[in-house]
This record gives structure tokens, C-alpha cells and sequence, in this order.
């Protein structure tokens, strides 16, 4: 029997792959990508020439049975993403969970992801937080957002540029425009950026400089003074 590797790769600069995943790249009977062309542009920086095959979100149902049969059969598979760990706001989790039904050993790797550095560099708490991803562009995404009027944790979302302002004025609404907050964009690229203050803060500076890139929100919890207001 074969194994499953889940293998994060590059947010940005593509130094940021480790030794082993450089190996496994080399050494698999099969890469899932979920974009073959972005990968395909990492694997060439690499040198690495191996077979690939298209693992996305509109065809993973079609397609999982029939690489969990090529594993069972004995060969290595690795998975990626685009960017960032398999499984995280990406595809991952429906192949992950036919192996483990199937008796297939797992395993991910450990590496890059996002939202870890924009938690790390917020300068908001970071022992404890929950981890958003996309809120819900239409139908439920008010409800997620009232949901975690109360939370105490820091929460971390994942946003497109051209909803950043849309989001952060909901999150005014919803949090109050004096919440703390940090957007950071561009991870580990040439223009990364990371911007904090109030809510209305970040507003005001977005509003003036529209963003660019890939962004991670990360915004402060409640807070004892929050929920016993003073007066």
C-alpha cells in the first residue's frame, strides 16, 4: 500500500518549502495540485519533473475514489494547493478523509499557512484564537457574523481584496469600529504589508489606499472592558 502526503508549499517566497517537501515532490508516483500551472511554476524552480494531475474543488469528487485506488495499489501520492497547507481553505479535507476510511496511511507536513505569521505579527493574543477562513459571501454570512459578537479569542479570517472594505464595516457593525484589528497582505511576497489599529483606522487607511494581494484579517476578541463597559 501507497501513502497520502499532504505537503504545504510557498505563500509567497518560494524559499519557504522545507527539505522534506522538496524530497516527497521528487520522489511521488503522483502530485495533485490543485492548479497544475501554479505548481507547475515552483516544481520548475526546483527542477522537478513528475507526474501531475488536477485535484481542484469543482472535480475532487470525480476524482478521489480513483486516486485512493491508485495508493491502495501501492503508489506515493502527494497533494497540494495552489499556496499554503492542503486542507485550509483549500482543497484537502474530502481526499484526506476516503484515505483515512480506506486504511491509507496520512500524513501532512508541517509548513507554510498564512494566517499563522498575520496571528503572530498582529500583535493581538495569539494563545488562544479560531480560525474563521472566508465568511460566507451571501446566505449565512450574517449569522457567522453575529455568532461571534461574544467570542473572547482573537479570530482570524482569510478575504479577498475587492470585499476587504465590505468585510471590515461589517465587522464595525458587528464588533464596534473601536475593535482592534490587523490586515496583513502579501505574505512572504516582495510587498508584504500588515496595517494596524481601530477598525476605524484600517477603514480609513483602505478607503485611501485601495489593497492588493492575498489578505488575512485578524481582529482582537471581546474583552472584559467590552463586555463591563465603565459608566
Amino acid at each position: 500500500m501507497g501513502k497520502l502526503y499532504v505537503v504545504p508549499t510557498p505563500v509567497g517566497n518560494l524559499e519557504d518549502i522545507t527539505l522534506r517537501a522538496l524530497r516527497l515532490l521528487k520522489e511521488a508516483d503522483l502530485i495533485l495540485a490543485e492548479d497544475t500551472r501554479t505548481s507547475g511554476v515552483l516544481l520548475k524552480h526546483y527542477g522537478i519533473h513528475n507526474a501531475m494531475l488536477s485535484h481542484h474543488k469543482f472535480n475532487e469528487h470525480q476524482t478521489v475514489d480513483g486516486v485512493v485506488q491508485r495508493i491502495l495499489g501501492g503508489e506515493t501520492v502527494v497533494l497540494v494547493s495552489d499556496a499554503g497547507t492542503p486542507g485550509i481553505s483549500d482543497p484537502g479535507f474530502l481526499l484526506v478523509r476516503q484515505c483515512v476510511e480506506a486504511g491509507v496511511e496520512v500524513q501532512c507536513l508541517p509548513g507554510a499557512t498564512a494566517f499563522v505569521p498575520a496571528l503572530v505579527s498582529s500583535g493581538l493574543p495569539d494563545e488562544r484564537f479560531c480560525f474563521e477562513g472566508f465568511l460566507p459571501q451571501k446566505k449565512g454570512r450574517a449569522t457567522r457574523l453575529a455568532s461571534l459578537q461574544e467570542e473572547t479569542r482573537t479570530m482570524v479570517f482569510y478575504e479577498s481584496p475587492f470585499r476587504l472594505l465590505k468585510t471590515l464595516g461589517q465587522f464595525a457593525e458587528c464588533f464596534g469600529d473601536t475593535r482592534f484589528v490587523s490586515v496583513s497582505r502579501e505574505i512572504s511576497k516582495v510587498h508584504e504589508e500588515t496595517i494596524r489599529g481601530t477598525l476605524r483606522e484600517v477603514i480609513a487607511h483602505f478607503s485611501e489606499t485601495p489593497p492588493r494581494g492575498e489578505i488575512v484579517i485578524v481582529v482582537g476578541g471581546k474583552s472584559v472592558k467590552d463586555q463591563h463597559p465603565v459608566g
